[in-house]
C-alpha cells in the first residue's frame, strides 16, 4: 500500500508505539496514553482486512468506510495486530439501514478471531450493547437504551483493560463488566444485517504497555491523526472543574455525570480551573470562542483539556469555507489548551488572538486556512494589544487546504502578531503552502520576533492525498515578507522533502538567528537567503537526490555545510527513513537511518 504520509498505524512494546508513514518511519515514544493507530480514510481503507459485505469509501461530510450490502450476515473489517491487549478503540460510527431489529453495526476489539471480539453495537431495536462474542454465542455485558437514527453519527469508544471491559456512546457509559474469554486481538468494523459506516478510528494504549511484540515486518497504514496524546490516565480532580461531552447541555451542572457544554463551560469556568472534553467528535457549525477578556491568570490558568485517556475531537465540517468561520478561537489570556484535535473549519482550526496562552499537544487538520495560526483579533485591534508570549508546544498540523492553494499552512505566526510568539517540538506536515509562515506587510508593518524551535517541516505542498495547487509556496519555513526586517530566531529545526526551499527569508531584511538546522532533500535549495544580514551558525544540508544550490547572504563561517553539489561529511548519517517522535516529556526526537539527527 501507500500509506498517506501522515497515516499512523502502531504497536506498543516497552512503551513505544512504531508507526509508519509514506517513506517516513514514526515513532511515537511516551509513557502517557499514546494513540497507537488511527484511520480517517482519507486516502482509502489500505491496510484494512476484509471478510464478507460490499465495502467502499464514500463521502460523507469526509471520507468514511462504507458497508452497504443489508443483506450480508455478517461482513467485517480488521486492522491491527493480534497481539493487542490493553487499549481503547473509538469511532464514529453511522447505522444507515436495519435489515432487520436484530440488525447490528459495531465497533470491535480484542478480536481472536473471525467470530471472537468484543463489541460495542449500535442495533436495530433502538439500544447500544456490550458485548461479548464467541462464535454463535452473543453475551450481552452492558447495554443503553439509545434512539438509532440512520442519519446520525454516533461516537463509540470500546476499552478492554486486563479482564474489565467498557464501552462508552457520545461520552455515557453503555456498561463494564468482567470478562475474561478474550485476552488479545485486532481492532474491527463489522456489521450484521446491517448497512454502516464508519470514520476517525482512534486506538490509545490508556498508558498501559499494549502488545508484546512489534511487527516483523514494516505496518500498513491507513490515516489520521496523531500524535494526538490525551493527558495522563489519573482521574481528574473534580475541585473547579467542568466537564463537557458531545451530548452534553447548556443548562447542565458540568459534573462528571451530568456534562454542559463547550459553550456554556467557556464561559463559566474560573481562573485555575479546568474544563474536561470527553473523548468523542463535537460537530459545530459556527466559531467556539474564548472571547477578549475571559482571562486566566499567570499564576491560575484556564484549562481546556482532553479528559483522560480520552480524544475530543472538534469538527467543522459544517462550516462553508469563509475568513469568518474560524474553528476555536482563542482571544482571551492565559489559557491553556492541551490534547485537542480541531479540524475541517471554514478557516483557521486554531486562531490565536490573545497573549500568554500554551498550546500543547494539539492537533490542527484538513482546515481550510493555517492550522493554527497568531493573528490580531480585529483589523482595529492597536498594535500594543497584539497576540504575544504564546506557546505552541509539541503540537502536529497537517493537511490544512484552502480552495485557491495558497493560504493554508501548517502554523503561522504573520500580518499582526506581538514578540515572544514560540513553537517548540512542533511538526508540520502535508500543508499546501507553508509548513511555517512568519510572513509581514507593509500596511501593517513588522511583526514581533518569533522564535521557532526544536521543530521539523515536511512534505509540506502536497497534502497526504497527493493532492497539490500551483499557487502554494511549499516551502518548510517562511521566515517573511516584503523586504521587511524582523530578528527571528530558528534553531535546532530540520526541513526534510518540502516542495520548495527548506528554509527561506522571503525577503526578511533583518538579522535572524539561524544556527543549528538540518535542512535535507527540498525541491529548491535547502537554504535560501538572499538578502539582510542574518547569522548563520552549525546549520548542515544535505541532498540525496537533484536540487539547486543554497544561497546565504549574511554572517556565515566555516561552522555551517551548505549545499553547492557535493555533499559534506555531515551527510553520511543523514541517509535512510526519517523517524520522530514526542516523548513523553513532549520532546521531539527526530532520526535518519537509525541515527538521532536532532540538532
Amino acid at each position: 500500500m501507500s500509506p498517506s504520509p501522515h497515516a499512523r498505524r502502531g504497536l506498543l512494546a516497552g512503551g513505544v508505539a512504531g508507526l509508519v508513514t509514506a517513506g517516513l518511519i514514526v515513532s511515537v515514544a511516551t509513557a502517557e496514553a499514546a494513540t497507537v493507530f488511527s484511520a480517517d480514510f482519507e486516502s482509502g481503507s489500505s491496510g484494512w482486512s476484509k471478510s464478507g459485505g460490499t465495502w467502499s469509501v464514500v463521502s460523507d461530510g469526509s471520507q468514511a468506510l462504507q458497508q452497504s450490502d443489508t443483506g450480508s450476515e455478517r461482513a467485517r473489517q480488521f486492522a491491527g495486530d493480534t497481539g493487542w491487549t490493553n487499549y481503547s478503540v473509538q469511532a464514529r460510527v453511522k447505522a444507515t439501514a436495519f435489515g432487520s431489529t436484530a440488525g447490528v453495526v459495531a465497533l470491535t476489539a480484542r478480536a481472536a478471531g473471525a467470530t471472537k471480539m468484543y463489541r460495542l453495537s449500535l442495533t436495530g431495536a433502538n439500544r447500544v450493547q456490550l458485548e461479548a462474542m464467541n462464535g454463535s454465542a452473543i453475551a450481552v455485558l452492558g447495554g443503553l437504551s439509545q434512539t438509532i437514527s440512520t442519519s446520525t453519527w454516533y461516537t463509540l469508544r470500546l476499552t478492554v483493560s486486563g479482564s474489565t471491559i467498557s464501552g462508552t456512546v457520545n461520552g455515557t457509559s453503555v456498561g463494564s463488566a468482567t470478562d475474561t474469554s478474550i485476552a488479545a486481538g485486532r481492532i474491527g468494523l463489522l456489521t450484521e444485517s446491517a448497512a454502516g459506516r464508519f470514520d476517525d478510528v482512534v486506538v490509545d494504549d490508556g498508558g498501559t504497555t499494549t502488545p508484546t511484540t512489534p511487527p516483523t515486518t514494516p505496518p500498513t497504514t491507513p490515516p489520521t491523526t496523531p500524535p494526538t496524546t490525551p493527558p495522563t490516565t489519573t482521574p481528574p480532580p473534580t475541585s473547579g472543574a467542568l466537564y463537557v461531552a458531545p451530548n452534553g447541555s447548556a443548562s447542565a451542572d458540568g459534573s462528571l455525570s451530568n456534562p454542559t457544554t463547550l459553550a456554556s463551560a467557556i464561559t463559566r469556568v474560573a481562573a485555575g480551573g479546568t474544563i474536561y472534553l470527553r473523548g468523542g467528535t463535537y460537530s459545530f457549525a459556527q466559531t467556539v470562542t474564548i472571547a477578549a477578556g475571559n482571562n486566566g491568570t499567570s499564576s491560575a490558568r484556564k484549562k481546556l483539556t482532553a479528559y483522560a485517556g480520552e480524544v475530543p475531537i472538534l469538527n467543522f465540517a459544517a462550516q462553508a469555507e469563509d475568513p469568518a468561520n474560524r474553528g476555536l478561537a482563542v482571544n482571551g489570556n492565559y489559557w491553556h489548551v492541551y490534547g485537542i484535535v480541531v479540524e475541517r473549519a471554514g478557516d483557521n482550526g486554531i486562531f490565536v488572538g490573545g497573549s500568554n496562552n500554551i498550546f500543547e499537544r494539539t492537533v490542527t487538520r484538513f482546515n481550510r486556512d493555517s492550522g493554527l495560526q497568531i493573528s490580531r483579533i480585529a483589523s482595529d485591534t492597536p498594535n500594543s494589544q497584539w497576540p504575544a508570549n504564546n506557546l505552541v508546544l509539541s503540537a502536529e498540523s497537517h493537511d490544512n487546504a484552502d480552495s485557491d492553494g495558497e493560504d493554508a499552512d501548517g502554523f503561522a505566526a504573520k500580518l499582526t502578531v506581538g514578540s515572544g510568539n514560540t513553537f517548540r517540538y512542533a511538526v508540520s506536515h502535508n500543508n499546501i503552502d507553508d509548513g511555517w509562515d512568519l510572513y509581514t506587510k507593509t500596511d501593517t508593518g513588522p511583526i514581533g520576533p518569533v522564535t521557532i524551535e526544536d521543530s521539523l517541516a515536511y512534505n509540506n505542498g502536497t497534502l497526504s492525498n497527493g493532492g497539490q495547487a500551483g499557487a502554494g509556496d511549499r516551502n518548510g519555513y517562511k521566515l517573511g515578507g516584503e523586504d521587511i526586517g524582523v530578528n527571528h530566531t530558528i534553531r535546532r529545526n530540520i526541513a526534510y522533502k518540502n516542495g520548495k526551499h527548506g528554509f527561506t527569508y522571503n525577503r526578511n531584511l533583518g538579522t535572524m538567528s539561524v544556527s543549528n538546522n538540518v535542512s535535507i532533500d527540498n525541491t529548491e535549495r535547502n537554504f535560501s537567503f538572499d538578502g539582510g544580514t542574518s547569522v548563520f551558525r552549525s546549520n548542515t544540508s544535505c541532498r540525496f537526490a537533484s536540487g539547486s544550490n543554497d544561497k546565504i547572504v549574511g554572517n556565515s563561517d566555516s561552522s555551517n555545510q551548505f549545499w553547492s553539489g557535493t555533499n559534506g561529511s555531515r551527510c553520511s548519517t543523514m541517509s535512510g527513513s526519517l523517524t520522530w517522535s514526542f516523548a513523553s516529556d513532549g520532546k521531539l526526537v527526530v532520526s535518519l537511518g537509525g541515527r538521532v539527527v536532532t540538532p
